[in-house]
């Protein structure tokens, strides 16, 4: 990926309402205007890397790009799973991402069931990657902090 690292921050809005309820993920998610600012050729799929919530912690996350196939989106979307529990809604505030490395294309399911363990697998594929040193100049990286 010739794009990547990405950069991206904007406020987290509603999504689909599927991730914490359908799928036990929780996600956050950027309005079109920032889903409309991704390069053109950076590929639709699922990718890792880091997160912060109004410039707080910095935690692993894995983000999916795209339509969503078992859904059948109408609208591309940036949906951002991040490795930490939060005790609150984040509508509304900033998040910031840094996209680090591609995991795989998007693609459909043949069931909820089916998505839901890829999705775990994602995550866990990302928790073990994000522990190379090589990603630690990303992980205190002061776009974070700006």
């Amino acid at each position: 990926m010739t794009n990547l690292p990405y950069f991206a921050v904007g406020e987290i809005v509603k999504g689909f309402g599927r991730g914490s309820k359908q799928l036990g993920v929780p996600t956050a998610n950027y309005p079109p205007s920032v889903v409309n600012l991704l390069p053109s050729d950076l590929e639709n799929g699922v990718y890792y890397g880091f997160a912060s919530v109004n410039k707080g912690d910095i935690y692993k996350m894995v983000m999916s790009i795209g339509w969503n196939p078992f859904y059948n989106n109408t609208e591309r979307s940036m949906e951002t799973h991040i490795l930490h529990k939060f005790n609150r809604d984040l509508y509304g505030e900033e998040l910031r991402i840094c996209i680090l490395d591609y995991i795989r294309p998007e693609r459909d399911f043949n069931s909820v069931e089916d998505l839901v363990k890829a999705i775990n697998s994602d995550i866990d594929y990302a928790d073990k990657n994000l522990n190379c040193s090589e990603y630690d100049l990303y992980r205190n990286h002061s776009f974070f902090k700006k």
